[in-house]
C-alpha cells in the first residue's frame, strides 16, 4: 500500500467533494436553508453541461461559460419565487419543498435524458498526469478539480469578508430583521446567496461530469457526500468545509485499498467517527 499516493489521490478527490458541499454550506450559513435537492441540481447542472457540449461541441471546460450563468440564474429565481416563501424559524417547510423539487428533478431529467448514465468526454485530460517526484503521480484532471475549489472557497471567502454584498450577506444571516431595518434587502440577499451556491455546483457538475459517469437518479449520493463535507468541517465554515471534503476522500482512497466495495462504506465510517467525537464538526463556524 502506497501510503502517500493513497494521501494525494484522495485529497484530490477531497476537492471535488468539497465542491458539492461549498453550496450546502452557503446556503445554510446564510439562510438557515437544508436544500434537500442539492444533489439533484449538480446533476441537472451535469446535463446542461452535456447538453451545451453536444450543440456546440466545446471542450467541456469551456461549458462552464454557459452552465455557470445559467445555473446562478435558476438558482436566484428559485429562492426569489419559491424558497423565500417557506423560510422561517421552522426548517421541516423548506426541507419539504426542496424534497419536491428533488423528485421533480429527477423525473424530469429522466423523461428528457432516459435513464442511461452518460460522461463528457475530456480527451487528453482524462490520462494526463503530473510527476510529483519520488515515483508520485497525480492526474491533471483531479489537480484542476482542487485547484478549482481552492479558488473558488478563497473567492467566496474574500466575497464574505471584504466587499458591501459580504457584509449585507452576513447581516442577513445573523439578523435578518435588523439588517432589514438598516435597509438590507434580505429577499434579494438570499437570492444572490441562492445564486452563488448553484454557480459553485455547476462548476462541480462540469468536473463530476468529466471524471465520472452520471444519471438522472445520482442526485442522492452526491447530496450525501455533500452533507457528510459539510458536518465534517462544520456548517457554515468553508474552509472546513474543504478540510471535510479532503477526509472524506482520503477515508475513501483507503477503504478503496482493501475492497472495492468498501470505498464509500469508509468514507461513512469516517463521518460517524467525527461525529461522535465532535458532532459540531471540526471547525465550527464563529459568529462576528
Amino acid at each position: 500500500m502506497d501510503v502517500a499516493a493513497i494521501l494525494v489521490q484522495g485529497a484530490l478527490l477531497g476537492g471535488l467533494y468539497a465542491m458539492f458541499a461549498t453550496g450546502l454550506s452557503l446556503s445554510f450559513g446564510v439562510m438557515r436553508l437544508v436544500n434537500i435537492a442539492h444533489g439533484d441540481l449538480i446533476v441537472l447542472g451535469a446535463y446542461a453541461a452535456l447538453t451545451t457540449v453536444n450543440i456546440t461541441g466545446v471542450h467541456p471546460l469551456l461549458s462552464l461559460v454557459v452552465v455557470v450563468p445559467l445555473m446562478a440564474l435558476f438558482g436566484y429565481a428559485l429562492q426569489r419565487g419559491v424558497l423565500n416563501g417557506v423560510l422561517g424559524g421552522d426548517l421541516l417547510p423548506p426541507v419539504l419543498v426542496t424534497f419536491g423539487f428533488s423528485i421533480i428533478i429527477q423525473n424530469a431529467l429522466l423523461e428528457v435524458y432516459s435513464a442511461d448514465a452518460r460522461r463528457l468526454q475530456s480527451g487528453w485530460l482524462e490520462t494526463a498526469s503530473v510527476n510529483l517526484g519520488g515515483g508520485l503521480t497525480a492526474g491533471v484532471l483531479p489537480m484542476l478539480m482542487f485547484a478549482a475549489a481552492v479558488l473558488v472557497i478563497g473567492g467566496l471567502q474574500a466575497l464574505l469578508y471584504r466587499t458591501e454584498m459580504g457584509r449585507a450577506l452576513r447581516g442577513a444571516s445573523d439578523d435578518p430583521v435588523t439588517a432589514g431595518t438598516v435597509g438590507v434587502n434580505t429577499r434579494h440577499i438570499y437570492g444572490l446567496a441562492m445564486a452563488i451556491a448553484l454557480a459553485v455546483a455547476a462548476i462541480a457538475a462540469v468536473f463530476l461530469a468529466m471524471r465520472a459517469t452520471f444519471d438522472p437518479s445520482a442526485g442522492p449520493v452526491r447530496l450525501l457526500f455533500a452533507f457528510e463535507a459539510v458536518i465534517i468541517g462544520g456548517m457554515g465554515n468553508l474552509w472546513g468545509t474543504l478540510v471535510g471534503g479532503i477526509i472524506l476522500g482520503i477515508a475513501q482512497s483507503i477503504g478503496a485499498q482493501f475492497d472495492a466495495k468498501a470505498q464509500i462504506l469508509a468514507g461513512h465510517l469516517a463521518f460517524l467517527l467525527v461525529l461522535l467525537l465532535r458532532p459540531e464538526g471540526l471547525f465550527p463556524r464563529t459568529r462576528d
